[in-house]
């Protein structure tokens, strides 16, 4: 058995597959205060179904995979570790200065942001090594353990180092991390260039900031969700969601905390490409996870998951930057439990405050009292009340009613269902936004891309956004309520490996580039007779950072072979660089040369053999359900609604709207116009 969860803002996920392959999905409130409460929830709603212990559901396992928002939370809350930054003598500002992007130029009210590391924590080391390796300054070894006697009266929890080239030469930083390990034991520390070799100082340094402020949080979290699980009864192996689109050991994520950091939105796509491509035949598709609190958008083109360089932690300039290559997804405050509120100027807001899973909507019945987005749908009859979660979790019609009367209708003087109709209307707007930044901005059309809706909250307005983007297909998953889940038990185990060598197209360092890209083939081949051992298959991916001469930011080109034999393999690369220009940028300059500044080489193992499961019928299906309801549709009114129980329609057979499609995890209303057909696999099809 495999378990894969994925811990959101408001539920907790659990996919399982089973000895047989196929796949059972569960949901369970998010405990905020400690989320292992909320997974191992969700694992004795899966023990009940299988009518068992958890401690015996959990001892047939012998994979565990988690993603979880624990990382991102902490940073976006400043609730880190107490971690000291060290650099080199004379350059304390790298964090202060950034890289002077701004977006909005001519807006000086905006304030500076802040570095991510104080000023009041950040401390010069004396030594200075050139950016061709050389030794300018030698290391003052008696500085830094007086350093690092301060760090102890100010008690500190971690720490990171970025020097100056450090990516040229590591002697002194690997110095000041031994010196670190002598005078300072106990506590963790992140060594740039050892976490993150590239050009750049301020993006080095800041993802060695982000890394050692999250060690001790994350190592105590997955220490204590490990420990937690072991006492449970689970004795196989655990693995993290990373934000590169594959997992990792728990330990060594613990040792490299920052690839947890959107870890789980990262997954969506790739459970996203696999159900266009099982029931659309589409390469190109529009992947949406709206969960309780985020609505996660990205855009898979040609089958490829998209990648970006540009992560950032809060917004672009304002926030603080990975520094990685991470999957591109962009999240918007909108969901489920996205709140409505009407401002002092009489304008309707959704989002991007939410509810949460504490105290959740006003429909709860826990304390909530402002409307949000599930208290809309609830009150225009598109939820029933008595099916959520399958049942097991009643919602409170009259609550909801009371929470968008009080705070949305009668302020805008709306009656009660227009009031939640505009509710619904505007998160759709918010929630096509989003998309459009992701198309129509970057110079694509929307019409040609499938819509894959996932999250719990997607079946309420995917038909919408996809009318107000033309899409003319749209496709809800049997497990689109646990999207993210659900990619998780794709994904690969993965590493990557990076470093800097220059060279130029028309002086070609053919014995220098193919020395890193055996070094870096080598680390590779170790991953996988390391933690890669006994995976069902594997491969090596390589890749180049390349540029324009004279141009200030590279991009990643594949390579087709692991190393560079004759000038045709110059020409090759020079070719896919030149035709990834012309796709990102809109032109290719073939009259310039192409210097090539890194090289990478990704190691991904494939846990799994076979295709990919579908979703087992289970008891929660065999609710019995009015065959009709009455239901509110901006612009047609209230309609006698057919409703349809997900998990029962006939394969092939349309059901035209108006009709609401329950399941225990997600409601998919099918607008009056549009059609939906249950698909071979298992998964709705809809026409919009």
């Amino acid at each position: 058995m495999r378990f894969a969860v994925d811990t959101g803002g408001t539920f907790t996920d659990l996919v399982l597959e089973d000895d047989a392959g196929a796949l059972h999905m569960f949901k369970a409130p998010t405990t905020p205060h400690d989320p292992a409460e909320g997974i191992l929830a969700a694992v004795a709603a899966a023990a009940e179904a299988f009518s068992m212990t958890a401690g015996e559901l959990l001892s047939r396992g012998d994979l565990f995979i988690h993603g979880t928002t624990h990382a991102t939370n902490a940073i976006v809350t400043e609730s880190t570790a107490k971690t000291a930054f060290l650099t080199t003598m004379g350059h304390p500002d790298i964090l202060v200065l950034r890289e002077g992007g701004r977006l909005e130029p001519f807006n000086f009210l905006v304030p500076f942001p802040k570095p991510y590391i104080p000023r009041s924590l950040t401390f010069e080391v004396p030594g200075r090594i050139g950016p061709d390796g050389t030794v300018h300054d030698p290391l003052d070894e008696k500085a830094v353990r007086e350093l690092i006697g301060d760090l102890q009266e100010i008690r500190v929890e971690s720490v990171a180092v970025c020097l100056l080239w450090s990516t040229a030469n590591p002697s002194h930083e690997d110095r000041v991390g031994q010196l670190l390990s002598e005078y300072l034991p106990g506590v963790p520390y992140t060594l740039s260039h050892e976490l993150n070799p590239i050009l750049r100082e301020y993006r080095r340094a800041s993802s060695a900031c982000i890394d050692a402020s999250l060690k001790p949080l994350m190592s105590r979290y997955i220490g204590g969700l490990e420990d937690q699980l072991r006492k449970a009864g689970f004795r196989g192996r655990l693995l993290m969601l990373t934000s590169k689109g594959g997992v990792m050991d728990a330990r060594e994520l613990a040792e490299a905390p920052i690839h947890s950091v959107g870890s789980g939105p990262s997954m969506a796509p790739i459970a996203g490409r696999h159900f266009a491509r099982l029931d659309a035949k589409a390469d190109t598709a529009i992947v949406a996870d709206t969960g309780g609190t985020t609505y996660d958008v990205s855009l898979v083109r040609r089958g490829v998951i998209p990648m970006s360089l540009e992560t950032w932690l809060g917004q672009r300039y304002r926030g603080h930057i990975l520094g990685f290559p991470s999957v591109d997804v962009k999240s918007i405050g909108a969901g489920g439990g996205s709140i409505a509120w009407v401002d002092e100027g009489g304008l309707l807001h959704v989002g991007p405050q939410s509810a949460g899973a504490v105290p959740g909507p006003a429909c709860y019945g826990k304390g909530g009292s402002r409307p949000t987005v599930t208290d809309a749908s609830l009150v225009l009859g598109h939820i029933d009340p008595a099916f959520f979660l399958g049942g097991t979790m009643e919602l409170d019609a009259q609550l909801a009613a009371e929470a968008i009367e009080t705070r949305v209708s009668r302020p805008l003087g709306l009656s009660l269902e227009e009031g939640a109709g505009a509710i619904l209307r505007l998160a759709t707007e918010n929630m096509v936004g989003a998309i459009e930044q992701i198309t129509i901005h970057q110079g694509i059309d929307p019409r040609g891309a499938v819509l894959v809706g996932g999250g719990g909250a997607a079946g309420l307005n995917s038909v919408a956004i996809a009318r107000r983007l033309g899409c003319k297909t749209v496709i809800i998953p049997q497990l689109g309520a646990a999207l993210s889940a659900a990619g998780a038990l794709m994904s690969d185990l993965h590493a990557d490996y990076r470093s800097i060598f220059y060279t130029v197209t028309n002086k070609f360092d053919f014995d220098g580039v193919n020395s890193v890209l055996r070094s870096l083939e080598e680390k590779c081949k170790k991953f996988i007779r390391g933690p890669g051992k006994g995976s069902v298959d594997h491969d090596i991916e390589f890749y180049a950072e390349a540029r324009y001469r004279h141009q200030i930011w590279e991009i990643d080109i594949p390579l087709e072979g692991s190393r560079f034999k004759s000038a045709k393999d110059i020409v090759r690369a020079r070719g896919a660089f030149d035709r990834i220009h012309e796709e990102i940028f809109a032109f290719r300059d073939t009259g310039s040369e192409v210097e090539f500044v890194g090289w990478r080489a990704a190691a991904r193992c494939k846990l799994r053999k076979g295709r990919f499961g579908r979703l087992a019928r289970e008891k929660l299906y065999e609710k019995e359900l009015s065959p009709f309801r009455m239901a509110y549709f901006g612009g047609a009114g209230r309609r006698k609604t057919r409703v349809e129980l997900f998990g029962t329609l006939k394969v092939d057979t349309p059901v035209r709207g108006p009709a609401i499609i329950e399941s225990p995890f997600t409601t998919v209303v099918i607008e009056p116009g549009a059609s939906a057909v249950r698909t071979r696999n298992g998964n709705l099809l809809i026409k919009p």
